[in-house]
């Protein structure tokens, strides 16, 4: 089963608008590398669970893979095929919403020529641009 909430507060969001830089989330912290968004988005839980089992088949063990994203949006959808009002539709998934900046995930215990090949697998299952870095001294 793919990543959602337990429980929420209203059962169905709306859209909203993506705007602004991420100011929380935007450093590494738990690991030594980690890939940052550059563009925002949403990202689906699915997509967030095949990018966790793709870092998680390359890394074998070797280092640990932290997630800093959590899918807590819901994006309804009304069936095909319905006429015009009787509501909105049941939630077809659920999303993380992404600001430019924020660190997506992160590896720590390998190399950094691992960490470069295994976030490159990674960029490609993502819907967004994003760019691999470091943490910095403290």
């Amino acid at each position: 089963m793919a990543l959602m909430p337990k429980r929420v507060k209203h059962r169905k969001s709306q859209r909203g608008r993506i705007k602004g830089n991420a100011t929380r989330g935007n450093t590494v912290v738990f690991g030594d590398y980690g890939i940052q968004s550059l563009e925002p988005g949403w990202i689906k839980a699915t997509t967030i669970e095949a990018g966790r089992i793709a870092a998680q088949q390359y890394v074998r063990g070797q280092g640990k893979l932290y997630i800093r994203i959590f899918p807590d949006k819901s994006v309804t959808s009304t069936p095909l095929e319905t006429r015009m009002g009787k509501g909105k539709g049941e939630p077809d998934f659920w999303a993380a919403v992404v600001k430019p900046g924020t660190i997506l995930y992160e590896l720590s215990g390998v190399t950094e020529q691992q960490a470069k090949v295994c976030f490159a697998r990674l960029a490609s299952k993502m819907p967004v641009k994003v760019r691999f870095v470091e943490r910095r001294p403290a």
